[in-house]
């Protein structure tokens, strides 16, 4: 989900380092500016549209992390049954249903039942919307987790590449060292991956690479549109979730695979429907939060902190599920990090620049300070 130059960039540039560095400047910017048109901001039906920006920032960061992270655990968690793994599509169907039917309750609480966005966008976006989790969560079955949760931190990839396509976009040479970055680092932890786990498939690979690409299309389309006809969450995820149930369950039908998969469930309800509803719940949250935080901040520190937040859930993986480990995972995950540092650090250059002027100036000052009380109290004695 990421970024194109317009007439607000150098303002959503300045958004993204306030965001990044917790700092209340931004505060006082708002208290100058209450006139300017600003968009409804909500942490799930709470409106958050009058704090500032870095309290919007630190309360949407916070939620989808906690929303994200049950989410993978439980993703992970379903798949440890070894039988379920080739009906990956069930389970996004089962997902999807769940989504539905939130987005309606949703949207009948909030007495919302206006659609603004065309149905031809939302064919478009639900497409989008079913590659990129169906193939995800298929992708689960073949690899192991922490490899299927690297590659989704390099969604950078294809968006910057989806950016270039769909918004004309064009990146600088710190943007494309970071994308060869995360492209070694990527390369790097498949290829430990491949030597140590028994779970390795070639063809989770490209499962999860297409489900990549899908992803970086979604996040410039999803974007656009949200601006375009000032749509509400829950509008888009209603259509989005709806029109891609039906799109699953028609191919289910007519690959053979949906009865299977019915029967498997039946006979392990708890294991497949009820961690798959709780999984559904927490993903559900966390999509209306990642919404809220890309009409707040934007795509890139959306993007940037579901990155984040990745990272964790792989920590969280070998700490809770058992699987060969091997320290090559540290450094190409690094590579991964310092790419995605390298493409904030050029999104904001000039004001992180600023803001580490300014912390090495307090330093040095209170460094001399206490230096000179030091010798002061020497010449007393």
């Amino acid at each position: 989900m990421t970024r194109y130059m317009s007439a607000s960039d150098s303002l959503r540039q300045k958004i993204a380092v306030d965001s990044a560095c917790v700092i209340k400047m931004d505060e006082k910017v708002d208290k100058t500016n209450k006139n300017l048109d600003r968009p409804v901001v909500k942490l799930w039906f709470v409106d958050i549209s009058d704090f500032g920006r870095t309290s919007q920032f630190l309360l949407l960061s916070s939620a989808i992390f906690v929303a994200y992270l049950i989410y993978g655990y439980l993703q992970e968690l379903i798949f440890r049954l070894k039988e379920f793994r080739p009906f990956g599509w069930y389970l996004t169907l089962v997902q999807f249903l769940c989504y539905l039917i939130f987005g309606l309750l949703e949207m009948y609480v909030r007495k919302n039942f206006k659609r603004k966005i065309p149905l031809k966008t939302y064919a478009l976006l639900a497409f989008l919307t079913v590659a990129t989790m169906g193939l995800s969560n298929t992708s689960v079955g073949y690899l192991n987790y922490p490899t299927q949760v690297i590659f989704k931190c390099c969604k950078l990839i294809p968006v910057m590449v989806g950016s270039i396509l769909i918004q004309g976009r064009r990146y600088n040479c710190l943007d494309v060292s970071a994308m060869l970055s995360m492209v070694i680092g990527l390369i790097l932890f498949t290829l430990a991956d491949s030597s140590v786990s028994p779970n390795f498939n070639t063809y989770g690979v490209i499962l999860i690479s297409l489900a990549l690409c899908a992803d970086g299309a979604i996040g410039n389309v999803q974007e656009k549109a949200m601006k375009q006809y000032e749509a509400s969450n829950t509008e888009i995820v209603f259509y989005s979730y709806g029109i891609g149930f039906f799109y699953i369950l028609v191919g289910l039908v007519i690959s053979g695979n949906f009865f299977p998969a019915f029967e498997f469930c039946r006979q392990h309800p708890v294991q497949t429907y009820g961690y798959g509803l709780l999984f559904s719940i927490s993903g559900y949250i966390g999509v209306a939060f990642v919404l809220s935080l890309v009409k707040a901040s934007g795509a890139l520190i959306a993007v940037t902190v579901t990155t984040c937040r990745k990272a964790v859930t792989i920590v969280l993986s070998f700490l809770f599920f058992s699987k060969p480990f091997t320290i090559q995972y540290v450094w190409s995950g690094l590579l991964v990090v310092i790419g995605i540092y390298l493409n904030v650090y050029s999104k904001n250059r000039t004001s992180m620049d600023q803001v580490m002027l300014d912390t090495f100036t307090r330093m040095q000052t209170c460094f001399r300070s206490k230096r000179t009380s030091y010798r002061n109290t020497l010449t007393e004695v």
